[in-house]
């Protein structure tokens, strides 16, 4: 039998709350997060033109969007004509509730559904994004939550995305379903779920090749994929899990746009969010799409793998990691 023993709910709440640090000290390395030194530079002023200015500047170079910045700018020059916001404190406490405006409608859970035996969830991306270690942490995630899981290695095009997810699957306990290198990715898809079927395995985790999304004929190989799985279960895949590196800023979001409208996304996992990346290209997808965001990715090990939260991204994204020893984290 494949799989561990479900977590407690103290030990859960303790690793969310760990994971909430990590975010807000690796989300902003340095000086970066929005508001850094905003209070200093406009101390005992009230919010003028200039500081919006410097705010929309600030909001558009952590790759927000200008969709987005435009929406939340709108939003505060209200307030301020209103006399809602008397100085830079109360407007960084307005941008924090406008940045969780966008994102809370976003911010939905993966739901494994006990009735789709096995449930399937087709991980797709470009090359890089993180794909294959984002299933071998997903796959962690979900045997210690005590589901019974099956990899299938369908990035045939690279042998080392083979071997890395075989390496995933031992550290999970999960089964794993593989064929040679250069193998037809739907054949092994296919024989992945016949498996988890007859195995009684909850969640099938399908990697597939890293592809670029302008090249129309991997896309349509991923449609393939997508059919295969439907011969075998109609209702599959259950989810579409699109892997997008955060350090791409608006090409992520352009990358969203052109995989959903080719396979139909119905979730993001967005990695990489300790590198260089700003963050707020999450406000982006977000305005743009609305599609659920159900994962981000803080480091390397299985711990900086999280659901997204968005009043703890909201919280890190404005006020930097001033809070992350010690301070209070936002409610789960």
């Amino acid at each position: 039998m494949f799989g561990r023993k479900p977590k407690d709910g103290a030990a859960e709440a303790e690793e969310r709350q760990g994971f909430f640090k990590r975010l807000r000290s690796r989300l902003n390395r340095g000086n970066s997060w929005l508001t850094y030194d905003l209070a200093s530079l406009f101390r005992g002023r009230q919010i003028d033109a200039q500081i919006l200015e410097e705010l929309e500047t600030r909001l558009l170079t952590a790759d927000v969007g200008v969709e987005a910045t435009e929406d939340i700018l709108a939003g505060l020059r209200k307030r301020v004509a209103r006399k809602e916001l008397a100085d830079v404190e109360a407007l960084i406490n307005a941008l924090r509730d406008a940045i969780v405006e966008i994102l809370e409608p976003c911010a939905r859970p993966l739901e494994i559904d006990g009735s789709r035996k096995p449930f399937v969830i087709l991980v797709v991306g470009v090359n890089g994004s993180g794909k294959t270690t984002t299933i071998g942490k997903l796959a962690r995630r979900l045997a210690d939550d005590g589901r019974s899981v099956v990899l299938a290695a369908g990035d045939t095009f690279r042998a080392a995305a083979i071997e890395q997810l075989q390496v995933w699957a031992e550290r999970s306990g999960a089964g794993f379903i593989a064929q040679r290198a250069g193998a037809d990715p739907g054949a092994v898809v296919f024989d992945a779920l016949q498996s988890a079927r007859s195995r009684g395995a909850d969640v099938l985790l399908a990697d597939t090749a890293g592809r670029l999304h302008s090249q129309s004929h991997l896309m349509e190989e991923l449609k393939k994929v997508k059919r295969v799985v439907q011969r075998v279960e109609p209702s599959a895949p259950h989810e579409v899990l699109l892997v997008l590196d955060a350090n791409q800023g608006q090409n992520a979001l352009s990358q969203a746009i052109q995989f959903h409208e080719a396979i139909g996304v119905t979730g993001i996992a967005l990695t990489k969010l300790d590198g260089t990346a700003k963050g707020g290209i999450v406000l982006a997808i977000a305005r743009r799409l609305g599609l659920p965001i159900r994962f981000i990715g803080i480091g390397e090990q299985p711990q900086d793998f999280g659901e997204f939260d968005a009043r703890a991204f909201a919280a890190a994204l404005v006020e930097g990691p001033r809070e992350a020893a010690g301070g209070s984290e936002p409610a789960p």
